[in-house]
C-alpha cells in the first residue's frame, strides 16, 4: 500500500522528501559547521522553519476530521494551545533555584500575585514524563467529553462548527484570567532549560527543528495508514452519506469521536513542538481567529489530502511572515482574498490543481 502511494503520489513523495531533507540537513550543518559558515543556519531561521513544520503538523490534524471525516471544527487551535500550555507549564518549572525539597520554586508571576502555593494542578510538571502525558491527555480529554456530547446529540454542520468556535473562545477568556494560574494577558515566557540543556542554543533548537520533522512525517504515515483502513473508509463514507451508513448499523458517532479526539492529540503534539521554539505560549492562542486561519491552511492546500493541509500551512505562514515584515495592514486582506479565489476556482486547492494538469499531461 505504501509503496504505490510513494509512486503514484508524486506531490506527496517531493513533500515527505523535502521534510526529511530540511529535518535532516539543516540540523546536521549546524552541528558540523562553523557559526561564520556559508552552511551554518541561524537560529532564527531553525526556530522560523521549526514554527512552520509544527503548523503543519497542526493543519494536518484538521484535515484529518475535516477533509475524511466532514467535520469543520472551528476551535482546532484549542487543543493546539492545550497542549502548548502543558509544555509552556513544564518549562516554567525547569526555571529559577530549587527549594527545600529540591522542587522548583514558584512561578515569577505566581509570586507577583501573593500566591502562596503551587495549584493542584500544577503539581506533576516538572516532571518531563507527565508534561508530554499532559500533552495528548489535556486535548485528549477535552475533545472526548465535547465529541461525546455533541456527537451523541448529532449535532452537525454549521451548528457544530460554531460550537467549537465558542469552546475556543470561552477557553480564551478563561485563561485571560489571572486566577486560573496560567500567567494571565501574559501567559507563560521566558524559559531557560528543557531537558537540563539551555533552550536557546543553537544546538538544542536544531534538534527541536528535527523533532518537529519526524513528529509530522510520522503523524502524516500514520494519517495516511488510517485512511486506507477499513475504520477510515468508515469515517469517508460517513462524511458522503451518514444516513446510510447509521442504516447499515454503524455506530456513526463512535466512528467520529475516535478521529476527532485522535485529532486533538495530533494537534496538541504540535502545540507542545511548538512553543520551545518560538518562547511563548499566551491565551492569543485560542483566538478563534487562529482556527479560522487553520481552516484557510487546509483549503489552499487541499481538502481530504492530508499532504495538501501540510503545502498550506508551510506557504500561507511563510506569506504571512513575508507580507507582515513589508506591509503588515495588508496582510488580512490578502489572506481574505487568497481564500476567496481559491474557494471559487480552485475548490480542490493546490493538490487538487498539480493532479490534475498532471492527469492533462499524461492524457
Amino acid at each position: 500500500m505504501y509503496k504505490s502511494w510513494w509512486v503514484n503520489d508524486k506531490t506527496g513523495s517531493a513533500v515527505m522528501l523535502t521534510l526529511v531533507a530540511v529535518t535532516l540537513i539543516i540540523p546536521v550543518c549546524n552541528l558540523l559547521s562553523p557559526v561564520d559558515s556559508p552552511l551554518h543556519f541561524s537560529a532564527y531561521t531553525v526556530s522560523l522553519l521549526g514554527k512552520y513544520i509544527t503548523f503543519a503538523l497542526l493543519g494536518l490534524s484538521l484535515d484529518l476530521v475535516w477533509g475524511y471525516a466532514g467535520i469543520l471544527v472551528l476551535g482546532q487551535g484549542a487543543f493546539f494551545a492545550l497542549g502548548g500550555y502543558a509544555m509552556g507549564m513544564y518549562l516554567m518549572r525547569q526555571i529559577g533555584n530549587r527549594g527545600v525539597y529540591g522542587d522548583p520554586l514558584l512561578p515569577d508571576f505566581m509570586v507577583f500575585l501573593s500566591w502562596k502555593e503551587l495549584p493542584w494542578y500544577w503539581l506533576g510538571f516538572d516532571h518531563f514524563w507527565f508534561a508530554m502525558l499532559m500533552v495528548v491527555l489535556a486535548p485528549g480529554i477535552l475533545a472526548f467529553v465535547f465529541g461525546w456530547l455533541a456527537f451523541r446529540s448529532r449535532v452537525t454542520g454549521v451548528y457544530l462548527s460554531i460550537i467549537t468556535q465558542a469552546l475556543t473562545y470561552a477557553l480564551l477568556l478563561a485563561f485571560f484570567r489571572n486566577e486560573m494560574g496560567f500567567g494571565g494577558n501574559n501567559g507563560l515566557t521566558d524559559f531557560k532549560d528543557i531537558l537540563g540543556f539551555n533552550i536557546q542554543s543553537e544546538n538544542v533548537r536544531s534538534m527541536l527543528l528535527m523533532l518537529s520533522g519526524v513528529s509530522l512525517i510520522t503523524a502524516f504515515m500514520v494519517c495516511r495508514w488510517l485512511v486506507n483502513t477499513k475504520l477510515g473508509r468508515v469515517v469517508t463514507a460517513i462524511r458522503d452519506q451518514e444516513s446510510r451508513v447509521r442504516f447499515l448499523g454503524y455506530r456513526v458517532e463512535m466512528f467520529k469521536l475516535w478521529l476527532f479526539v485522535f485529532a486533538a492529540m495530533l494537534a496538541g503534539i504540535a502545540g507542545a513542538l511548538y512553543v520551545p521554539q518560538v518562547g511563548i505560549i499566551n491565551p492569543s492562542e485560542f483566538s478563534p481567529l487562529n482556527s479560522l486561519e487553520i481552516v484557510i491552511w487546509v483549503a489552499i492546500g487541499g481538502r481530504g489530502t492530508l499532504v495538501g493541509a501540510i503545502i498550506g500551512a508551510i506557504l500561507v505562514n511563510y506569506s504571512k511572515t513575508v507580507l507582515t515584515g513589508l506591509l503588515p495592514e495588508i496582510w488580512l486582506f490578502t489572506l481574505g482574498a487568497v481564500f476567496i479565489l481559491v474557494t471559487l476556482l480552485l475548490p480542490d486547492g493546490i493538490v487538487g490543481l498539480l493532479r490534475r494538469y498532471r492527469k492533462e499531461q499524461s492524457a
